[in-house]
């Protein structure tokens, strides 16, 4: 049986991991345990908001791990997280436009546009770290990100949205804001972390917190917007 290694009492940043791990938990147990109080309109929505959380969860205990024993950034599970969470946050956009004619293709290109977002942002963070590579790589990454901020505050998501009102395009638009502002954090941990004179503390604390708000905080927001709809 091998046991988790300890954590130092001035490691802030595994700190981050411990907190991020245990909110991740709690927040998938509220997800779950909430979800039959809605009808199916918003059941799925909530459902995938609480396998968000628990992915990040699990992975949030191994990056925890990594870090107490290796003192450096466990980018390989930070991006198998992403990989899986990031596009299931995009599935949220398509749940969520549903009922107003959202169709999988809306849902698909979003996902594909995450994919590659994460691909290229893991390529200049973990595969070209020298030269230009990070600055090439995180250019393309950022490419997909914009893509994704203009499908959903000026394409097809944004018209659909407007076109079912209420609720659901009260949820769309905070959901819209946590793209264009919360995810706008990974890039500032992304560029402190990369080079020679990157700091990998830096990196992961704002990595934490960014995943902090935008996992728990998004699946709040979508909590938050179901219970308006019921009552």
């Amino acid at each position: 049986m091998t046991v988790a290694p300890a954590m130092a009492t001035d490691d802030y940043v595994g700190f981050t991991f411990f907190v991020g791990c245990m909110a991740m938990m709690a927040a998938s147990a509220f997800f779950f345990l909430s979800m039959n109080s809605f009808d199916n309109k918003w059941k799925t929505s909530i459902l995938v908001s609480g396998l968000i959380t628990f992915i990040a969860a699990v992975h949030y205990w191994y990056m925890r791990d990594y870090w107490a024993t290796n003192a450096t950034s466990p980018t390989f599970f930070r991006y198998v997280d992403w990989v899986l969470t990031v596009p299931l946050m995009c599935v949220e956009f398509y749940l969520i436009l549903k009922a107003a004619g959202a169709t999988k293709q809306l849902m698909w290109k979003m996902i594909f546009a995450s994919a590659v977002m994460l691909v290229t942002g893991y390529f200049g963070e973990a595969v070209y770290t020298t030269g230009s590579g990070p600055a090439v790589w995180g250019l393309v990454s950022g490419i997909a990100y914009f893509y994704i901020v203009y499908e959903i505050w000026m394409g097809g998501a944004s018209k659909l949205a407007a076109s079912a009102g209420g609720a659901v395009q009260s949820a769309h638009k905070t959901l819209c804001w946590f793209v264009l502002v919360g995810w706008a954090i990974y890039p500032i941990g992304y560029f402190l972390g990369i080079g020679d004179g990157g700091s990998p503390e830096a990196l992961n604390v704002i990595y934490n917190l960014a995943d902090f708000v935008n996992k728990i905080a998004f699946g709040v927001f979508i909590w938050s917007a179901a219970v308006q709809d019921s009552e």
